[in-house]
């Protein structure tokens, strides 16, 4: 999944209203949602500077932990602004940072949003992401933000994070070409699309 912090935001505004962000945080089975803490720092940094983890995503990996700092300082910033919901996936057993989802890009007239995603390498393979997302999306069509639209911007070379969107009842709309050049390497860009109409997770 690409970056949360890199796709273009300036759009025509649409008649419309959604409502601000309640409810937090957001707990399943296995996982509870939650915003950043700046305890969270170390943990965020070991996700992020992961070759692995980030060999899809929209910049290279972390050398430096004021990264996630910087990003957690961000993330609360515009949590309190609502201009995206940026959640940490926390394991309700032992406390653990597994990764981080969002709903991110807001575009409040029009009811829309990215999605965005992040999980540790170690976990991969064991059902946190869709649990996760799940609960995200449910949330996000939800009374809470009352989303029509969600988006997903992907590598299509990413057959996890494909399958993840797909498995989501997300369509492919378009592939974007050459969109991104990440550490000198072009990539190009598959774009998705969930309708509230469409999801079961709507309710």
């Amino acid at each position: 999944m690409r970056s949360a912090s890199r796709r273009a935001t300036a759009r025509t505004p649409c008649k419309g209203t959604m409502s601000t962000f309640a409810n937090l945080p957001i707990e399943t089975p296995r996982l509870r949602l939650r915003p950043a803490l700046e305890s969270d720092a170390q943990a965020l940094f070991e996700i992020f500077a992961d070759p692995q983890v980030m060999r899809y995503w929209s910049s290279g990996p972390w050398t430096d932990i004021a990264l996630a700092h910087q990003r957690i300082a961000r993330d609360l910033a515009e949590l309190q602004s609502r201009a995206s919901l940026q959640l940490m996936i926390e394991r309700r057993e032992d406390s653990r940072l597994l990764g981080q989802c969002s709903l991110h890009h807001i575009v409040p007239d029009c009811r829309r949003a990215d999605v965005g995603y992040i999980l540790a390498a170690e976990v991969w393979g064991r059902g946190y992401m869709h649990e996760a997302l799940s609960a995200l999306l449910r949330h996000g069509f939800g009374p809470s933000l009352n989303l029509n639209r969600i988006e997903g911007d992907v590598d299509p070379r990413n057959g996890p994070s494909v399958r993840a969107l797909e498995r989501l009842g997300f369509k492919q709309e378009g592939l974007l070409r050459e969109r991104w050049i990440v550490a000198g390497e072009v990539q190009d860009s598959a774009i998705y699309g969930l309708l509230r109409s469409e999801s079961p997770l709507a309710g």
